[in-house]
């Protein structure tokens, strides 16, 4: 599948809110003061473990803001899997520039990789089956965009983007229309001609209602393994089988094999926001040419799993 990139637009304004929340009111008063103006420097970027890249473009536009000059080459463009050691990127510029940008970019970098490894490792789980691995709206305010980028690049799939682009009728909806044929004649009496309808359904009875009435899309929540077996057969094609899996503790979302295949209980689409929620970041060194780059703590380093040396 091809991983189109985001349009500048789409990030530039994210990275800018970045940045002025890092320089404060002075800027990057220690680089200015130890950096020399115009000296040149190089930074490279290097994986500590293994994991799949996302968020390279918008690195490269944090340098790029931070200092014009400065160029990102990239040796491993998101959506490569790498392995520790491997070279992600190289940025050459002004040294200042570099020590500045250095920690947004990071930010971003391993942030976005983290959400492209974790769906990776889920789209692994259900290798060989008919599923697609998709992302919720469970996303970090003001990073929708970028977060659901980084599923993509690790082999998922889009859910809704906003709250305008389909209609999906949850319990709530349901509770205030007084019934689930109600609420799905409402919103059908609304939708444009474009515009889809899913319904989330909780019993095996009310899957049978939305089927009746003709709706696009079911999402079969809070379901045991076997409920979702019968509602995926009750669905039959007529249509979208949409659903998460059971939450329990001895399932864990790194689970392999035909055990956590058999979890998705034949869902067309799998749908698990803790690929975002519980996303572990990848550790990536940066190591730059004129010296060496103040290392985190070692209680930043549990917090956030990755190093700067």
């Amino acid at each position: 599948m091809t991983l189109n990139p985001l349009l500048p637009i789409m990030y530039e304004p994210i990275v800018r809110t970045a940045l002025l929340e890092d320089l404060g009111r002075a800027g990057d008063i220690t680089a200015d003061a130890i950096a020399p103006a115009g000296k040149p420097s190089t930074l490279v970027l290097r994986a500590r473990q293994p994991g799949v890249v996302a968020g390279l473009d918008i690195a490269r536009c944090v340098f790029q803001l931070v200092s014009p000059a400065a160029i990102l080459t990239a040796e491993r463009p998101d959506g490569s899997v790498v392995a520790p050691g491997d070279i992600i990127a190289t940025i050459e510029g002004p040294a200042r520039g570099l020590l500045t940008g250095e920690r947004t970019a990071l930010n971003f970098l391993c942030h976005l990789s983290g959400v492209a490894t974790a769906t990776a490792s889920l789209v692994g789980a259900v290798n060989g089956t008919k599923a697609q691995i998709v992302c919720t709206r469970k996303t970090t305010p003001g990073l929708r965009a970028l977060e659901k980028y980084a599923v993509r690049a690790g082999g998922g799939g889009n859910h809704r983007f906003g709250l305008d682009d389909a209609m999906l009728i949850k319990d709530n909806h349901i509770a205030l229309a007084g019934g689930i044929r109600t609420a799905i004649e409402r919103a059908k009496a609304r939708a444009g001609h474009l515009v889809k309808i899913e319904v989330e359904v909780d019993t095996l009875a009310q899957l049978e209602q939305a089927l009746a009435l003709g709706v696009d899309a079911v999402l079969l929540d809070n379901m045991t393994i076997d409920e979702l077996r019968q509602a995926v057969a009750m669905t039959g094609g007529r249509a979208i089988a949409r659903g998460f899996r059971p939450h329990h503790r001895r399932h864990r979302e790194s689970d392999r094999g035909n055990r956590c295949r058999s979890d998705f209980g034949g869902l067309d689409y799998p749908q698990l926001g803790r690929a975002r929620c519980r996303a572990r970041l990848p550790r990536v060194q940066a190591a730059g040419r004129v010296g060496r780059i103040a290392a985190l703590s070692s209680r930043e380093r549990r917090l956030l799993r990755w190093t700067t040396e």
